[in-house]
């Protein structure tokens, strides 16, 4: 019988692999659906979200090199606000972060669905719910997603570096085919940004820009896995957000411009209707036959390789939760033959089976998500720069440059996209969280004051109650989904002015000895011994 203690983690997996799990993640369901979404929220303007996305991904990622490197901690994003806080800001952090992951499992298995439009059978009328045949064919994506992560680390890593070369170069050949039919005129319908500067800006959150921008979070989830994490998990962070951007950006105008003309009639608002499957219908359309199929094929391949990766990804989430002390302690062990944390891998695909029930859209939930990922986000430059406080001899092999204006800089900007995402999306969102909060004091019984006391906890945690009460108040008086009482743009430099006050209130109220876990990570065997054996 396999052993199912505690155990420990094993470095299996290479740098070439980290940079490949990153663009995995990254190219999923996104772009299949997002281009279409994006163009009739942003009209020709919407390539400039893209490269909005992918400069707040950078500079978040920048912060989380400096995490990853001097932490590398399975589930580190859940993780470090323990350190930095205490338990109470990571069981906060790490609610929201497991209930995001485990629905993008979800949701990549629902794209892969609802893009197969060559097979009716698979989707009720309309194409947003599935028939029983379609949910099975879910279902039996997520068993395979499971079995591989099941296996072991190596297994996953080298299936999905053979998926994510595919994924990369699919779109790269749409890329070139589409920019052969480009059409000047279709840029200059409606002018350059219709729907002006709010279009450009809520197409980042509401138009999928921020879902299709997934990476940085499984290379961090699998940072503690990853050979010599001090130099490859910056490398991998870096590259994926550079290559991504191109990719998007690119993709973005070749779908803009390939379009018919007269299909524009109507302006860009219509656009997202009639090109339901952008790709598709653009080749459909051009009579290219091939590049469908290929379209197809990659509809398939893109959303389950990013779903593979979130399986393994939101186990180590659930993993690095429980180690926190505030998820029950069975999903932080780890079988000790193979170096997988199995229980937390169950509870993965436990979630994500939940996730494939008959729930609104891919583009329903992708805005919610979108919005429940950049919260996960926020909270690393306040960690980070508490951590530079209160436990400054650490070493850190990647020390960020700059993180004096870096740091605040990241926090506004996650904070922007976060309210851009609107009322209807941030009301529940943190509204969950504030309740969250209430049940923590009042399970006090239960709440894990070893290290620290829940004094302590609820003193280290003001900051971030106070962020969702402020972001609450100015969504609901802002012009995004808000009674528009507080016009563009002074709500979003109200918002910028509260984020900035918030990173040093939190920065500096986090605990002054921080308490790092133990690398529950085995040393890495040498590459003479690996050889001989």
């Amino acid at each position: 019988m396999e052993s199912q203690g505690h155990g420990r983690l094993k470095r299996q997996i290479s740098a070439i692999d980290m940079v490949m799990v990153g663009i995995g993640a990254i190219v999923g369901s996104g772009w299949l659906f997002a281009v279409s979404i994006i163009a009739s929220i942003a009209g020709p303007a919407g390539w400039i979200s893209w490269v909005i996305g992918g400069i707040v991904l950078l500079v978040l990622g920048l912060v989380y090199a400096e995490l990853g490197a001097a932490f590398p901690r399975a589930g580190g994003l859940v993780r470090y606000p323990d350190y930095s806080h205490g338990p109470l800001v990571g069981y906060l952090m790490s609610s929201i972060t497991v209930i995001a992951f485990s629905s993008i499992v979800g949701i990549e298995v629902e794209a892969v669905r609802q893009y197969a439009t060559g097979w009716p059978a698979l989707s009720q009328p309309g194409g947003d719910l599935p028939t029983v045949l379609g949910w099975l064919v879910q279902l039996g994506l997520l068993v395979v997603f499971f079995l591989l992560n099941y296996w072991s680390v190596g297994v996953f890593a080298k299936s999905n570096t053979i998926i994510t070369l595919f994924k990369y170069v699919t779109p790269a050949v749409i890329i070139i085919v589409l920019l052969t039919q480009l059409k000047p005129a279709n840029f200059r319908v409606e002018g350059f940004a219709p729907f002006g500067v709010s279009g450009i800006t809520a197409a980042i959150t509401t138009g999928g820009i921020m879902f299709a921008y997934l990476g940085l979070q499984p290379i961090i989830g699998l940072a503690g896995e990853v050979r010599n994490p001090q130099r490859n998990v910056p490398i991998a962070l870096i590259t994926s957000t550079v290559l991504a951007t191109v990719l998007y950006v690119l993709l973005q105008i070749a779908f803009m411009g390939s379009i018919p003309t007269n299909s524009l009639g109507g302006g860009w608002a219509g656009v997202a209707d009639k090109f339901s499957a952008p790709f598709l219908n653009i080749a459909t359309i051009l009579g290219f036959g091939w590049l469908a199929a290929l379209v197809t094929a990659d509809a398939v391949i893109s959303p389950s390789g990013t779903g593979n990766i979130f399986m393994s990804t939101t186990s180590r989430v659930a993993f690095g939760w429980a180690r926190n002390g505030t998820l029950f302690g069975v999903f932080g062990r780890v079988d000790e033959r193979t170096g997988i944390p199995r229980p937390a891998l169950w509870l993965t695909f436990a979630l994500a089976i939940f996730w494939t029930l008959p729930f609104p859209s891919w583009g329903a939930l992708v805005g919610v998500v979108s919005a429940a990922l950049i919260f996960t986000y926020a909270a690393a430059p306040i960690s980070a720069y508490a951590l530079r406080r209160n436990a400054p001899e650490v070493p850190r092999p990647f020390y960020l440059k700059g993180f004096s204006v870096i740091g605040p800089l990241a926090f506004i900007a996650a904070s922007l996209v976060l309210y851009w995402a609107g009322w209807n999306t941030l009301s529940w969102l943190l509204g969950l969280q504030l309740l969250l909060f209430v049940a923590y004091l009042l399970a006090r019984r239960w709440v894990p004051t070893d290290r620290v006391s829940l004094a302590q906890q609820v003193k280290s945690s003001w900051w971030l109650i106070s962020y969702y009460a402020v972001m609450l108040v100015l969504s609901y008086l802002g012009s995004f989904d808000g009674i528009n009482l507080i016009k563009s743009p002074w709500d979003q430099i109200l918002v910028a002015l509260v984020s900035v006050g918030i990173y040093y209130w939190g920065g500096r109220t986090g605990l002054a000895q921080p308490i790092v876990d133990e690398d529950e990570v085995e040393e890495e065997e040498p590459a003479e011994v690996a050889a001989a054996r």
